[in-house]
């Protein structure tokens, strides 16, 4: 899917630059939710908790 989304931006040359960056923003975004899943899934098994020292 990404593969096809570059190459979809590749053919627009308007907006190429700033799609670019939004490409960037999502890529860097899905990352940081995928270390919170995993951070959140870790706190779980460690202490058996959702959200240790609330619940």
């Amino acid at each position: 899917m990404l593969h096809y989304l570059t190459i979809r931006l590749s053919k627009m040359s308007k907006h190429k630059s700033l799609e670019k960056e939004k490409v960037f923003a999502e890529q860097l975004n899905g990352r940081f939710a995928m270390v919170g899943f995993i951070a959140a899934v870790g706190a779980y098994l460690t202490t058996g908790q959702i959200i240790p020292g609330i619940v």
